[in-house]
């Protein structure tokens, strides 16, 4: 086998497409860097802010003694907040994870007992550490960063600077021992400008990421308040779902009492009455057998109805692959599934998956007037394990504008989802499309 020679890399692939790709990728990184840069002179002028706010929430302390320091204490706090919210925001952007807001709920309440709440918050200190920390760090981080940028672009414009400038100034850029006399000597100092540009494009991300995780490591909640957090999250979930689970046995119960177990009694009468007619009007007897044999079929549906209701038998015999495609053939709307899964999940796991899908179903065959609906169920697994995330899509091309707040339908997929520490999310604006987005985690077997 011969190759051309000068037309393929060593890689295989032609020069012309290597050299696209390590364009595209400097192109890119160089965006990436200057939108940094930029950030860079923006934190510089927060950490500035940021020295006021502390100053002004350190003062405003020290006067509450004297009774106007208490609105100042909160209006302060207010701004250092939303100061540090701008921050979290940041940090999450670098770190590609949300950095959580730790604060304590402010009561509704008087001026001192929010003031109270406010101080006795751990997250109240860790901001005005993080004030502090932030006007010292903030200058060997992004300010490092700007300023490799800054001397590039000087060294590189030297010459012009030399020319420009009184003979007192910028005649000794490294010191007495090297003295420029002429433009024509202050050129040997651009190459100082590349070598700098090299260090800031190098460590410009590094950087960016320190910074970040410095505001993580101060503004995010600590193990303790996760902790409470966790915990305060489990008992809601624990509420809701014994409250869900106790409407379900009601819901049973009555559809027990108003259908299948009323007809059964009507059954019973009627079998007695058939009993005690049967030696003088065998006619008679013949239709109350007939009445009697529609009921039973009549009983029976409700029952195969309520056990559908409570764990559908093609999700125990199929799966959720095959359970969602039978709820998308029975769908008056043209419904088409995509589903990637690896195996049979945990029972629980497919039923919830299976009833979240089925009611987001529900909801957009009522009020979406769609033409189209697609569920779209993928599990992802996390690196060398079995344990990942099952998401679930359901989307329609309607009218749009569907709300947790519209009914009780998706707020029951929520209650429903959440005793697995699911989570479901709603992108609907007014005019369409829906998008019904819900995740589950959970172990693949």
């Amino acid at each position: 086998m011969t190759y051309s020679r000068g037309r393929h890399s060593s890689s295989g692939r032609p020069r012309s497409e290597k050299r696209s790709a390590d364009g595209a990728g400097l192109r890119a990184g160089l965006t990436l860097r200057i939108g940094l840069l930029g950030w860079s002179l923006l934190l510089l002028l927060g950490a500035l802010l940021g020295f006021g706010l502390l100053t002004l929430w350190t003062t405003s302390l020290t006067v509450v003694a004297l009774g106007i320091g208490v609105p100042l204490v909160l209006v302060s706090t207010a701004l250092v907040r939303w100061f540090a919210d701008l921050h979290r925001q940041w940090a999450a952007d670098q770190l590609s994870e949300p950095v959580a807001r730790p604060y304590l709920v402010t009561p509704d309440a008087g001026w001192l007992k929010r003031l109270w709440t406010i101080l006795r918050d751990p997250a109240t200190w860790r901001d005005w550490a993080w004030l502090v920390a932030n006007s010292i760090t903030g200058w060997f981080t992004y300010g490092l960063s700007f300023l490799l940028f800054l001397c590039g672009v000087f060294y590189l414009s030297y010459p012009l600077v030399y020319a420009l400038t009184p003979t007192q100034v910028f005649r000794t850029p490294l010191g007495n021992a090297f003295r420029l006399h002429s433009v024509q000597e202050s050129f040997a100092l651009i190459p100082l400008g590349p070598l700098f540009l090299l260090l800031w494009y190098t460590t410009a991300p590094r950087l960016a990421k320190l910074n970040a995780l410095i505001i993580r490591s101060l503004l995010a909640p600590i193990a303790q308040a996760q902790l409470r957090a966790r915990i305060a999250q489990l008992a809601a979930s624990r509420a809701d779902t014994v409250d869900a689970q106790a409407g379900e046995l009601r819901r049973i119960e009555r559809d027990l009492h108003d259908g299948a177990q009323a007809r059964l009694v009507s059954l019973g009468m009627s079998l007695g009455l058939a009993e005690q007619l049967l030696p003088d009007d065998p006619r008679a007897v013949q239709q109350l057998l007939a009445e009697a044999r529609a009921a039973t079929s009549s009983a029976l549906a409700e029952l195969r109805d309520l056990v559908h209701g409570i764990h559908p038998p093609v999700l125990a015999d199929r799966g959720l692959d095959g359970a969602l495609k039978a709820l998308a053939l029975a769908n008056p709307i043209p419904t088409s599934v995509v589903t990637h899964l690896p195996g049979r999940l945990p029972a629980p796991v497919e039923s919830a998956a299976y009833f979240a899908v089925a009611e987001a179903l529900t909801n957009a065959i009522k009020h979406a007037h769609a033409q189209h609906i697609e569920i779209t169920v993928e599990f992802t697994a996390h690196p060398s394990t079995t344990a990942g995330l099952l998401a679930m899509r359901v989307s329609d091309d309607g009218r749009g504008g569907a709300s947790l707040d519209c009914g009780s339908g998706l707020r029951g997929v929520v209650r429903r989802l959440a005793a697995f520490d699911g989570t479901l999310i709603v992108d609907s604006p007014p005019g369409g499309p829906t998008e019904i987005r819900m995740s589950l985690p959970c172990a693949s077997s």
